[in-house]
């Protein structure tokens, strides 16, 4: 069976490491400027991870909403405060997000079993 988690996070990595091998400095930057947002500030990582997976959602960004999800799993937030946030970016989204909804609870549910 497929490992949602691993193959997204091989991927990932792997496109990381290639497109910033080339990148130029603006590019690598953007990146540097995502990866300091998230850091503790006036705001928790966790409260700063589930904005994060609103915004993704409604966004309806796969990719970043996979990113934001492990982050909230290793903040050890609970699946119902995770299923909280992304029923507030539906409401936000309307049902055009149902879809990456579906997809997002798919890979919190591996996430949960790869814990294990």
């Amino acid at each position: 069976m497929t490992n949602l988690v691993t193959e997204f996070n091989a991927y990932r990595s792997r496109m990381n490491e290639e497109l910033l091998a080339e990148a130029s400095t603006t590019l690598k930057r953007i990146f540097n400027l995502d990866q300091s947002a998230y850091q503790e500030g006036a705001l928790d990582v966790a409260t700063k991870e589930l904005l994060g997976l609103v915004a993704s959602t409604v966004l309806r960004c796969d990719d970043c909403i996979k990113y934001h999800l492990e982050n909230c799993h290793k903040e050890k937030l609970s699946k119902k405060a995770v299923m909280e946030a992304l029923e507030i970016a539906t409401v936000v989204g309307g049902s055009i997000v149902i879809p990456h909804l579906r997809r997002a609870y798919e890979y919190w549910s591996q996430l949960e079993s790869n814990a294990k």
